[in-house]
């Protein structure tokens, strides 16, 4: 027999760690900053060979400078806009009217889009109406507001308000339809009634539709305001494209241009941050 006392003794270290699972743990913070770095990178690269060549073609005669300045130029010419205070009167009104017809639009769009989505009845009823109305044009209907609301600041924003209504209402329809229903079975099988159901399964899984049409709503009140701001209107980005056309200042023209498109991208980020906040839950299964 041998003695336990003369077995050798082995020394046991700590736990290793699989080499793979080290790598993933070392970059930390560094590894996400430069993550996020490459992404802003990868992102402005259209951004830049735009910009590129927006200065490089006027300037080898590509194109007539007169009727497309370069980007220096009008970068030039909307510095002196901003310095005298004309682009912040102008984007103040424009900003303004947007935000309170996008503002009503989410405020009575939605609820309206959840009832019609959740009650049939009340969906079978109000789809003739729809089908009528989300057909029509807002830009068609600018006579109709103009001559009903006048040419004050109630017929812009009443007519922001009917261009967003639209996706908002019709996704926060499909939102809450395309629910699956087997998640609504689970939940039912666990005694949840209508009001539970609703709060708990219908509304959280209809989020990110809601918020698609919530995005396409901010850039239609953009698009649709400049085109009512050109018809009696004495301030605003649309007035300011159309002043600067009429008396052929096309680098001031560009730089309202450049505004709005600015603006639809602040815009657009806001919402994407908003709905990354209400939709948590989301998993991204995007690649590359």
């Amino acid at each position: 027999m041998v003695d336990i006392a003369e077995r050798p003794t082995r020394l046991v270290g700590p736990p290793t760690v699989p080499r793979a699972a080290a790598d993933r743990a070392v970059p930390g913070r560094a590894g996400r900053l430069l993550g996020i770095g490459a992404k802003v990178l990868h992102r402005t690269v259209a951004i830049a060979a735009l910009a590129a060549i927006w200065e490089g073609a006027p300037r080898l005669g590509l194109v007539d400078r007169v009727f497309l300045p370069p980007l220096s130029e009008v970068l030039v010419a909307w510095w002196e806009l901003l310095r005298s205070g004309q682009l912040a009167e102008h984007v103040g009104a424009s900003l303004t009217r947007s935000l309170a017809g996008l503002g009503l639009a989410v405020l009575t769009a939605i609820p309206l889009g959840l009832l019609i989505g959740w009650y049939r009845p009340l969906a079978e009823l109000l789809s003739p109406l729809l089908e009528v109305f989300r057909n029509t044009a807002a830009l068609a209907l600018l006579p109709v507001f103009v001559l009903i609301l006048g040419l004050g600041e109630t017929s812009k924003i009443a007519l922001v308000l009917y261009a967003c209504s639209w996706p908002i209402l019709l996704n926060t329809i499909a939102g809450v339809k395309g629910v699956d229903p087997l998640l609504i079975r689970s939940a039912r099988s666990m005694g949840l009634n209508h009001l539970r159901l609703f709060q708990k399964v219908i509304l959280p899984a209809a989020v990110p539709t809601i918020f698609t049409g919530v995005r396409l709503a901010g850039a239609y009140s953009i698009l649709v305001l400049v085109a009512a701001e050109m018809v009696g209107a004495k301030a605003g980005l649309g007035y300011l494209i159309n002043y600067a056309q009429y008396n052929f200042a096309i680098a001031d023209m560009y730089s309202g241009i450049i505004t709005i498109s600015a603006i639809g991208l602040v815009v657009n980020q806001i919402l994407v941050t908003l709905e990354r906040r209400f939709s948590t839950w989301r998993v991204d299964v995007s690649v590359g």
